[in-house]
């Protein structure tokens, strides 16, 4: 329907048509065929805009795995997809300087508010999700995903969230299944991993960015997550993935 979004995960091959079973073409096949009987520039045809992402990284991966391997969405009145929807479809219309940019924007807001929807209404939405939701928890998560580097303890945590040390570490353990400790190392090590992949930076600036006072605090605690300093860990991860697609940027 207009104004339906649809997400694909994971870049099987697939098909959109009015129909189950109906005959799908290629752009250029369709206008072959109906080149002399209007069809190929009826103003009336439906148009679809598609975007494609290309993810790496524990992040985006953990985003990803979280969501169905279809996702069809619907806007209704006063949802903000909505809007975005129609700004595209506005951007498209007038070729301007600036409209890869605010394509890109816009592709990236949509996104995000598919993911967020999807999450609020599934059961198997990531528990830091789900956690984020209670009032308890969620400025603590807030300040460990935003500020990962500083060095945060028990106590400073469940001061951000008005609860004592006890009551914190054991509505977060409930909610999550780990004390706040080892989520803020899980996460520290899934940002260090991104950042070892990319190769853009090095040891002291990783281990600092992520909350570690020296690369040798971070190379421990690393050894001790995954059973090898991140040094080998980055060599290996670079001869697996050199054969494969870098970190591309969405397309149109």
């Amino acid at each position: 329907m207009p104004g339906e979004v649809t997400l694909v995960r994971g870049g099987p091959d697939h098909h959109i048509a009015h129909e189950p079973g109906a005959e799908c073409l290629e752009p250029e096949d369709f206008r072959a065929r109906h080149a002399y009987d209007g069809s190929s520039e009826d103003p009336r045809a439906t148009v679809f805009l598609c975007g494609a992402y290309r993810f790496s990284g524990d992040i985006g991966s953990g985003l990803l795995e979280a969501l169905p391997q279809v996702l069809t969405l619907s806007a209704a009145i006063g949802d903000p997809k909505r809007e975005v929807i129609a700004l595209l479809s506005y951007e498209l219309t007038a070729s301007e300087p600036g409209q890869p940019t605010v394509l890109d924007r816009l592709l990236d807001v949509l996104l995000v508010l598919a993911i967020r929807n999807d999450f609020r209404r599934s059961s198997t939405a990531p528990r830091w999700y789900r956690a984020s939701a209670d009032p308890r928890l969620n400025a603590a998560l807030q300040a460990m995903h935003e500020n990962v580097g500083h060095p945060w303890s028990v106590p400073e945590l469940a001061a951000i969230s008005g609860l004592s040390r006890a009551a914190f570490a054991r509505t977060f353990r409930d909610a999550l299944g780990q004390t706040p400790m080892q989520y803020l190392t899980d996460w520290r090590m899934a940002l260090a991993r991104d950042h070892l992949r990319t190769g853009e930076l090095g040891m002291t600036h990783i281990a600092r960015t992520v909350g570690y006072s020296s690369p040798y605090a971070f190379a421990a605690a690393f050894r001790r997550h995954h059973g090898e300093p991140p040094g080998t860990w980055r060599q290996r991860e670079s001869l697996r993935t050199q054969a494969g697609p870098g970190n591309d940027p969405h397309t149109h």
